[in-house]
């Protein structure tokens, strides 16, 4: 009776300790999603950003080109 007893006391700590577990692994995996969803937005505006930059070099270089055929000529 009592290695009953102490066996499920032992049962009923490793299933709250496993619980623990699931919980922040929950959380962690929440938290993670967050995370990688403000990552994505941020990635993005980067890329905008750099898209915006490559478009103005390229009008640059294209007026550059231009007023350079243009004192050649």
């Amino acid at each position: 009776m009592r290695t009953l007893a102490k066996s499920l006391a032992l049962l009923a700590t490793i299933l709250a300790l496993a619980g623990c577990g699931l919980a922040a692994t929950g959380v962690t995996a929440a938290s993670g999603g967050v995370s990688a969803a403000q990552d994505a937005k941020q990635a993005k505006q980067t890329e905008e950003k750099l898209q915006q930059q490559i478009n103005a070099a390229y009008q640059q270089d294209a007026a550059q080109r231009k007023a350079a055929e243009a004192q050649a000529q």
